[in-house]
């Protein structure tokens, strides 16, 4: 129990630094948008979840995604990437297939 709790709090002070080094948050702002990355992926774990984040263009985007093991497809490639700390990955509902967006961007989940 104790070693779950610190690390998700590691994870969230990782993300949220991160914000403020590559983007010039505050830390208050970045602990603000990291705290909300890390409920969204664990909600998305458990349903399909509608949030909004600005896309690279500016222009708001509504999605609706998850991460539920029985609802997503079987994995196609056996590619071994560097993970992206700076981006969250989601099945999207509606188009049928993976999508993401920069943890930065996250602006609320409905």
């Amino acid at each position: 129990m104790a070693t779950d709790f610190r690390n998700r709090m590691r994870e969230v002070m990782r993300m949220a630094w991160q914000m403020v080094k590559k983007n010039g948050y505050t830390m208050s702002e970045a602990l603000k948008t990291a705290w909300l990355n890390m409920k969204l992926k664990a909600s998305m774990k458990e349903r399909i979840v509608k949030f909004y984040f600005q896309k690279v263009d500016g222009s708001i985007r509504e999605a609706y995604g998850t991460l539920k093991e029985s609802l997503l497809p079987p994995n196609k490639g056996t590619e071994s990437r560097k993970r992206n700390e700076t981006i969250q990955v989601y099945f999207d509902t509606e188009k049928n297939e993976y999508r993401s967006f920069k943890v930065a961007n996250l602006i609320k989940i409905a």
